[in-house]
């Protein structure tokens, strides 16, 4: 169950309406705007970030209408606690730019102000409206499947709650009285723990494909269910994210599976077939050695479970873990053609790497720790003399090791060194050095047996004989 959700919505029966004093409308295809006022919603400025405030009441001040919008709405409604602020607003771009010294506008499919303040953005988008109509051509354009390539068509805040994806994200907080503005029956679906795609899916989803990733990550995210509608599409339409660009899928999949649901999540993909559209080669594998999930779904717990205690994740790990089968098909394929280990890791590393940049882009500051994690599975095998001291203090190691352990709890045949290093890592200097030393005792090759040289009577068979008819 998620936590932080007020224990009214955990019981089956209860409903949002205990926390939103107002009576909520029918369900219906077409939706009036209802608002919600201050003392009717628990939303508190305390509750928003200083930064999204300083934003709004600039907007505000400088005539401008000014929301926040979609997520951080639709948690704190929930009782979760919001990290990122969007805003919404009827200022241009231009006119936000100009607003704030801090500002940048970005993107050219869809143009938005970003205003930082130290580490924190504030993501500033301007009220969109349908790009469907002769004078929005040319400001928004499609491919004939319809994928949407430029949506810069702007309108009112009515035409942008239409235009955005799902509809517990198309509610608005407005900082002029405090109140919800709920355009498309967001409040109900968030009682009913739904999540329903606004207009028709199937064309939603062809404009962005991305948006059924949303759909999975805001089902497991929340614990809501995916409305049946909204559902139908998804796996027929699951190759259209084949349309979208690598670069913007690393950034999804960073979404996905280091929000704290990864485990979910990854079986949701699965589900829908959509974990293939973004691992095509670890799906392969898994479906060619379905044992290798376990390994997958372990390194996503314990993803879950750092991110739960607060603790960095580098997506250099997720990567490692969740391209291993293909990293540890390679490898053996190169072995067997007799290649060796360390050459054949290394190649193995920069196969898997090149294949998977297709579908997702991995960073270089993300795919190089990513090889040299798997390269030093090897390099943690040999313990002897120095290089164990040596091994333990490289950058690298803790990572190395936390892999070598998820190997030796899934069932691989590595647990006496996964517990070697364990137990090297947890002992004094001098047990450090008897590890080593029964290591070396253990792993000491046989002596070779020296080779007697043959004895002959023959003067003549003798190298340094006198004899002129022996070859020189």
């Amino acid at each position: 169950m998620l936590k932080g959700i007020p224990s009214f919505l955990k019981r089956p029966g209860d409903s949002i309406r205990q926390l939103l004093k107002s009576e909520r409308p029918q369900q219906s295809e077409k939706h009036e705007l209802r608002i919600v006022s201050r003392d009717e919603h628990p939303i508190s400025r305390s509750g928003i970030s200083e930064s999204a405030l300083k934003v709004l009441y600039r907007l505000k001040k400088a005539n401008y209408d000014a929301f926040l919008v979609g997520g951080c709405v639709r948690d704190a409604l929930l009782g979760l606690h919001p990290k990122d602020f969007d805003v919404a607003t009827n200022a241009t771009p231009e006119q936000v730019d100009r607003l704030f010294h801090n500002a940048r506008i970005i993107g050219r499919r869809f143009r938005i102000v970003h205003v930082r303040y130290g580490r924190e953005i504030i993501e500033v988008t301007t009220f969109r409206a349908p790009h469907d109509t002769s004078t929005a051509k040319s400001h928004a354009s499609q491919t004939d499947q319809g994928l949407l390539v430029r949506d810069n068509v702007f309108g009112s805040i009515e035409e942008d709650a239409l235009r955005r994806d799902f509809t517990i994200n198309a509610l608005y907080y407005n900082i002029r009285d405090f109140s919800i503005h709920d355009y498309a029956g967001g409040i109900n679906d968030i009682e009913q723990r739904l999540i329903r795609m606004i207009g028709d899916p199937e064309t939603r989803y062809r404009e962005d494909p991305v948006r059924m990733l949303r759909a999975i990550r805001f089902a497991a995210k929340l614990d809501f269910n995916i409305e049946p509608k909204t559902e139908a599409p998804i796996q027929a339409s699951a190759t259209l994210l084949r349309q979208i660009p690598a670069a913007r899928l690393f950034e999804e999949v960073l979404k996905l599976f280091l929000s704290g649901q990864a485990v979910e999540t990854f079986r949701l993909l699965r589900e829908y077939n959509l974990f293939e559209q973004l691992f095509p080669y670890t799906e392969d594998a898994l479906q060619e050695t379905p044992d290798k999930e376990s390994f997958i779904i372990k390194a996503l717990h314990n993803t879950d479970k750092r991110i739960q205690q607060n603790k960095p994740v580098t997506p250099a790990f997720l990567f490692a873990a969740l391209l291993w089968p293909v990293a540890q098909r390679a490898f053996g394929d190169l072995i067997r053609s007799g290649m060796p280990p360390v050459p054949a890791m290394q190649q193995a590393g920069q196969q898997t790497t090149t294949a998977q940049v297709d579908f997702t882009s991995i960073p270089k500051r993300f795919s190089q720790p990513m090889r040299e994690i798997w390269e030093f599975q090897l390099r943690l095998e040999r313990r002897q003399g120095k290089r164990a001291y040596q091994t333990a203090e490289h950058p690298r190691f803790r990572a190395a090791y936390d892999f070598l352990v998820l190997r030796s709890e899934t069932g691989e045949n590595v647990h006496e060194l996964a517990q070697w290093w364990t137990d090297f890592q947890e002992s004094d200097s001098h047990s450090r050095r008897n590890l080593v030393q029964h290591n070396e005792l253990n792993d000491k090759p046989a002596p070779k047996k020296r080779r007697r040289r043959r004895r002959s009577n023959s003067k003549d068979s003798h190298p340094k004989s006198g004899n002129r008819n022996h070859p020189e």
